[in-house]
């Protein structure tokens, strides 16, 4: 399958729970765990319903979300592993990336 948003999923976010939710109708099919900050995002911790694998929910979910993070200029730290694959396969994305440059000098 594509990364295309499956058109029945309706990816929200969950701010009192600090996740993204993939819905299909009022089921959770799956969703991305995260710490946001005022310039960063880190996303932690991505989990698909095993009844939903292979349906480009988590696609679904990493496009969302890092659009968001692009409209509201946060940086993005992928902690997750499948956050940092799907970025590494998109690069029209990487520029999101967190730079962790220490501005301290001896």
């Amino acid at each position: 399958m594509s990364d295309a948003q499956t058109p029945s999923v309706q990816v929200v976010d969950n701010t009192a729970a600090n996740r993204y939710e993939a819905r299909i109708g009022s089921v959770v099919a799956g969703f991305a765990e995260y710490i946001r900050t005022e310039r960063l995002i880190a996303f932690v911790h991505t989990e698909v319903n095993p009844g939903y694998e292979g349906q480009g929910i988590g696609a679904a979910l990493v496009r969302s979300s890092l659009d968001e993070a692009r409209s509201a200029g946060l940086a993005v730290l992928p902690v997750c592993p499948f956050y940092a694959g799907w970025i590494a396969r998109h690069p029209d994305y990487q520029a999101l990336l967190y730079s962790g440059k220490s501005k301290v000098s001896d």
